[in-house]
C-alpha cells in the first residue's frame, strides 16, 4: 500500500504530505511541496541517493530546490521580462541581479501540490498556477506523476494553458551515489556534442559551441573533481527538439553505484552544487549540506529560449499540452 503520511506545515499553515512508493528494489518519497523528490533508496546500498531532509523549513529554506520540480520556467530568465506575440510581461528579480531564478518566490517548487491518484508504484499530483502568478500569463494546469519500477523511477509532467506562456520546468534533484556527500571522483558521462555558451553571469550567449577540445565534453565520460576548480552550471545540447525517451547521461559513484538517466528533452543543466548553503536542517546524511555536496542533472529545453529566438521554443500555446518524460535507473556492481 501506498503510505501517505504528515511532513509538517509551512510557515503560512499550509499542510505538507509526504507519499512514499516503490518496489522491491527502490523505496521513493515525494513531497506535495513542490512535488519534491526527497529520498531515494536503493535495495542493497546503505546510503540515500539524493540530498534532503526530514523538515519542511529546510524546504522552504536553504533546500528549495533541492528534489523540486522547479518551473513554470527552470533557471534563470535574463532582463526579469519576456515578448509573447508582442506583449512584454516582467517577472520577479532576482536579489543577486538583473534575472529571474527558477521562476521567483511563487514558483512551482514554493506550491503545495494536490495528491489526485496513487497505488503502491506511483503518485499523481496536480496543481494550479493563477494567471499573472509570478508575472507569468494564462491560467495553468500542471499534473505530476511519479512511477517506480524495479530499480527505475519515471516522472511524467503534462501541462496545459488558456494563454500562451512559456513553459520549461525541470527535476533538480541533487544525485548523491556515495556513502558520504561530494561527488569527487565520480564519473559523468553523457551524449552531447554540444554546449550553449555562458557568459560572466551563467547566461547564455546565444552561441551553441562543439564540446571537443573544451572542458565540457563529457561523450567518454569523465571523472569529476567535484570541488571549485571546476565551474559545471550550464546547457549541455543533446537535441535541438523534443525526442523519444532516450538514454542520454549516467553518474557513476566511486562504490559502484551507478544511475543511468534517460528523457524526452532536448538540454541537459549540469550544476555543480557551487552554491549549496544548508547549515541548519536535519539532513538524509546527517550531516550540514555545503558547497559541491552533489550535482543537480537537470532536463528541461535550452535555458535562455526566451531571449534567443533560435533556440528550441518554450511557449506553452492555448489548445497544446506540454508534456515531459524524464526517468532515473539505479544499479549497484556489489549486487551483481
Amino acid at each position: 500500500m501506498t503510505q501517505i503520511t504528515p511532513f509538517g506545515t509551512t510557515k503560512d499553515g499550509r499542510n505538507v504530505a509526504q507519499v512514499t512508493i516503490g518496489s522491491d528494489l527502490l523505496a521513493v518519497k515525494i513531497l506535495t511541496l513542490g512535488g519534491v523528490l526527497s529520498d531515494v533508496r536503493l535495495t542493497g546500498v546503505a546510503w540515500p541517493l539524493t540530498l534532503g531532509s526530514s523538515e519542511v523549513a529546510a524546504y522552504e529554506g536553504g533546500m528549495s530546490s533541492f528534489g523540486s520540480l522547479m518551473g513554470p520556467v527552470i533557471n534563470r530568465i535574463k532582463g526579469c521580462s519576456a515578448k509573447i506575440d508582442g506583449q512584454v510581461f516582467t517577472f520577479e528579480k532576482h536579489h543577486s541581479g538583473d534575472l529571474t531564478q527558477h521562476s521567483g518566490s511563487t514558483g512551482m517548487h514554493r506550491q503545495v501540490w494536490n495528491i489526485v491518484d496513487h497505488g503502491p508504484d506511483f503518485v499523481v499530483l496536480k496543481l494550479a498556477l493563477a494567471d499573472g502568478l509570478g508575472g507569468f500569463p494564462g491560467n495553468r494546469r500542471i499534473e505530476l506523476r511519479y512511477t517506480v519500477h524495479q530499480a527505475t523511477i519515471s516522472m511524467t509532467v503534462q501541462a496545459t494553458s488558456d494563454a500562451p506562456t512559456p513553459f520549461n520546468p525541470a527535476n533538480h534533484s541533487y544525485w548523491s551515489l556515495d556513502p558520504t556527500v561530494g561527488f569527487s571522483g565520480q564519473t559523468f558521462q553523457v551524449q552531447a556534442d554540444h554546449y550553449s555558451e555562458p557568459d560572466e553571469n551563467l547566461m547564455p550567449t546565444g552561441q551553441i559551441l562543439p564540446v571537443l577540445g573544451s572542458q565540457y565534453d563529457f561523450r567518454r565520460g569523465a571523472i569529476m573533481t567535484g570541488d571549485g576548480s571546476e565551474l559545471y552550471d550550464f546547457n549541455l545540447c543533446m537535441a535541438d527538439h523534443k525526442r523519444p525517451l532516450t538514454v542520454v547521461a549516467t553518474l557513476t559513484g566511486t562504490q559502484g553505484v551507478r544511475m543511468e538517466m534517460a528523457t524526452t528533452e532536448c538540454g541537459l543543466q549540469l550544476y555543480d552544487g557551487g552554491t549549496i548553503h544548508a547549515p541548519d536542517y536535519d539532513t538524509h546524511h546527517g550531516a550540514p549540506y555545503a558547497p559541491y555536496a552533489a550535482p543537480a542533472l537537470e532536463a528541461q529545453s535550452w535555458p535562455g529560449s526566451l531571449t534567443h529566438t533560435h533556440f528550441p521554443d518554450i511557449i506553452l500555446r492555448p489548445n497544446a499540452q506540454y508534456e515531459q518524460i524524464t526517468s532515473w535507473t539505479f544499479s549497484a556492481e556489489s549486487l551483481g
